[in-house]
């Protein structure tokens, strides 16, 4: 009998600790889950869930704009400054740039071929360079979307179906009027191409302290448009289309 009985005791025991090492496994396999969940809950510039290098497509442009090797990245930069030097500061025109670089490379070409057999080496192998009709079918059609979709969005805006995003544009409008009387196309593209080779860099570098400002600065923006709103848009008489679409 009390053989039976601590027989029973292990038993009750052993069924015991197995549910609470089940348990215990539950909850370390729900900590992954949770932690995931938590993770996906910070806020992410844009609302964004993929790392800033897949943002900026997770190809050779990424690596250059993220600079993934400082060299490559280094001497884009360096070129596009000696060019805006060369161009801006230094008042060369581009048409003569690319007259003169042709020049000198024809005549080069041109003296080495012709004299190749009189200093006994071989001449130079100048590749055949053709445009495949499949890549520039694709780029066409790939401006061609690009396009009607910019057409979409100024045609819906000029509806006056989405008040927000027409002020939204007509702001950014301005702003580059005001940027355009500043400096001229090749200072701004300039000016972008340094921002792209150094924005984002530091972004990744110092991403938590950005979103968790921006984040702040977002519901700011959203409590002042929302009394402005309330203010001011909602007394403006909708637009007819808006109307016929309530209806």
């Amino acid at each position: 009998m009390a053989e039976h009985e601590e027989t029973l005791v292990e038993k009750v025991a052993e069924e015991i600790q197995g549910d609470a090492s089940s348990s215990s496994s539950d909850s370390d396999d729900d900590k992954p889950f949770h932690a995931d969940a938590l993770k996906s809950k910070v806020y992410r510039l844009f609302g964004r869930e993929k790392p800033i290098h897949h943002v900026l497509g997770a190809g050779k442009p990424a690596d250059v704009f993220l600079w993934r090797d400082k060299k490559i990245s280094a001497g884009v930069l360096g070129g596009a400054t000696a060019l805006w030097i060369l161009f801006e500061m230094l008042e060369y025109h581009l048409i003569t740039l690319l007259c003169h670089t042709l020049i000198l490379s024809l005549a080069i070409l041109f003296l080495w071929s012709n004299a190749s057999t009189f200093i006994n080496k071989s001449p130079p192998n100048i590749p055949e360079v053709v445009l495949p009709e499949k890549c520039v079918l694709e780029v066409a059609s790939a401006l061609r979307i690009e396009v009607n979709r910019a057409l979409d969005v100024v045609r819906d805006i000029a509806s006056g179906n989405d008040l927000k995003k027409f002020l939204g544009v007509i702001v950014g409008l301005w702003a580059l009027s005001l940027v355009g009387n500043c400096c001229n196309f090749l200072t701004l593209f300039y000016i972008v191409f340094v921002l792209l080779h150094t924005v984002p860099v530091f972004y990744e570098i110092y991403e938590d302290q950005v979103d968790s400002f921006s984040e702040k600065a977002i519901i700011e923006i959203k409590k002042q448009y929302a009394a402005f709103d309330e203010k001011v848009l909602s007394k403006i008489p909708k637009g007819p289309l808006k109307e016929k679409k309530k209806d």
